[in-house]
């Protein structure tokens, strides 16, 4: 028999997969365009009745995504798509990852959650290559454009790297800026690319759910002479940031295969967002 607190329990617990279902089923139509910014969404009625859902738990879909800025809502009005909410994702440009960092860098903020020196993981010493007993230096961070999160970073370089600046320095200037003035330089990545799912302390800080999905990027830098100088692991939110890749075909015959180009986001009429900096 179940007991009266278990029966709450488990209504409180349906009555969230009914949100979040109607959430992600008006996000999804968000980002298939189907409506417009500046646009008024179907009544309640109308919209609850599409979805299959209460009027109260589309009530509680809308506030999330009202208070993600993705709506507004105007009393005795209706809702309508906020500007933000038509716009485009951040684009990362696969092809040329390095580029633009430090220029986005710039334009964007960035809140610094932890900063320390301590033994690195196996998989972080065996990426960058680490002589055994060498520390790193440990960040964590997370990226804001307009005024929303988008990136939540986990940064390590050796500490014989990361000596040479402070934790106020790594509060304001993007990483890469940091090592090209120690004197080093960035000359090529090695990364993977994933999913992910958001754990609690990820999700307070990009101001989303647990367990929402998110893109995960694993880099590891190296200098000219392949030592490893940084490892990130960072976390996107979808609908802030996205991959791209141009390709083009390349060789003869049977060989002919597609090849990544990169993309000069300095040339004229080219309209791509800036890439992402971490």
């Amino acid at each position: 028999m179940v007991s009266a607190a278990e029966g709450n329990e488990r209504n409180f617990r349906a009555g969230l997969s009914r949100t979040r279902g109607a959430y992600l089923a008006l996000r999804d139509r968000i980002s298939r365009g189907e409506f417009r910014p500046g646009k008024r969404f179907p009544g309640e009625p109308t919209l609850a009745a599409e979805l299959g859902v209460s009027r109260v738990t589309l009530r509680h879909a809308l506030d999330r995504l009202e208070a993600e800025g993705l709506v507004e809502r105007r009393m005795g009005s209706g809702t309508y798509l906020s500007a933000r909410g038509g716009g485009s994702p951040v684009v990362a440009d696969l092809a040329n990852v390095l580029t633009h960092l430090v220029e986005m860098g710039r334009r964007t903020s960035v809140k610094l959650l932890s900063f320390a020196y301590l033994a690195p993981s196996p998989d972080i010493g065996i990426a960058l290559q680490l002589p055994e007993g060498e520390r790193v230096q440990r960040s964590e961070r997370v990226r804001v454009i307009d005024g929303q999160p988008f990136s939540y970073l986990v940064t390590s370089v050796p500490e014989s790297i990361g000596i040479g600046w402070s934790e106020d320095d790594l509060a304001k200037r993007p990483l890469l800026e940091l090592l090209e003035r120690a004197g080093l330089v960035a000359d090529h990545a090695r990364q993977t690319i994933a999913a992910a799912l958001a754990g609690p302390d990820v999700a307070r800080a990009l101001g989303i759910e647990p367990g929402a999905a998110l893109l995960t990027l694993t880099r590891t830098v190296f200098d000219p002479q392949g030592r490893g100088i940084e490892h990130l692991q960072a976390l996107y939110r979808p609908d802030l940031y996205s991959f791209q890749m141009d390709l083009v075909r390349a060789g003869h015959r049977e060989g002919r295969r597609w090849r990544p180009v990169a993309v000069d986001g300095t040339k004229p009429g080219n309209n791509r967002p800036p890439q992402a900096a971490e």
